[in-house]
């Protein structure tokens, strides 16, 4: 059986696929309340844990994914399924991580703000005008890599449902409105990183 028959003429399983649409959106209605949480005022564990080394992490990670994404596109375009599979794997896995360790640092580590040059949590009048065009750039990327992220999230693992259960011709349309935002997110991660490490 060659690489493209094995992986696109497998018969779709509708009943596995019905489950985990439903584990996607549980999935995904957690992870926004969880988000959302991690904006109280109120941090757990605050002084008594130091993630202060998890930025450049979550830094190092979104790169990883970007590479992943990147060489499963490569993959795919080759028609070496087989390897888009394990590359596309790599990259959930490592956004799996990434999640779990971004979660952990805002929910015990106060936000860093750009621009806030003397470390008092807010950035005055005189700091913004130190900081210049560099902030206003700074959040117009932050902005759209949050939106980006939080509408891509659902819709990246039921782009993976759709590929578990054989539906490769869903999986393929929702693929080509996905990938681009996902790849986004990756890329600009690292360059939001860079911006605010000055200020960490």
């Amino acid at each position: 059986m060659s690489d493209r028959s094995e992986f696109l003429e497998k018969p779709i399983n509708e009943k596995r696929a019905k489950a985990l649409k439903k584990v996607v959106w549980i999935v995904s209605a957690a992870v926004l309340l969880l988000v959302a949480l991690m904006r109280s005022p109120y941090k757990i564990g605050r002084g008594e844990l130091d993630f202060s080394a998890l930025p450049q992490v979550h830094a190092g990670l979104n790169s990883l994914v970007a590479v992943c994404l990147l060489a499963a596109l490569w993959c795919v375009l080759r028609q070496n399924y087989r390897a888009h599979q394990r590359w596309m794997t790599a990259a959930l896995a490592l956004s799996g991580l990434f999640l779990i360790s971004y979660v952990a640092y805002h929910f015990t580590t106060v936000e860093t703000r750009y621009g806030d040059f003397d470390g008092s949590g807010v950035v005055d009048e005189s700091e913004k005008e130190r900081a210049g065009i560099k902030r206003p750039i700074y959040l117009g990327l932050l902005i759209t890599h949050i939106i980006a992220a939080a509408v891509s999230f659902p819709f990246i693992l039921l782009s993976f449902v759709h590929a578990w259960t054989h539906d490769f011709v869903k999986h393929k349309k929702l693929v080509r409105k996905v990938y681009p935002l996902w790849l986004y997110v990756a890329i600009t991660g690292p360059i939001c990183y860079l911006f605010l490490k000055p200020f960490y």
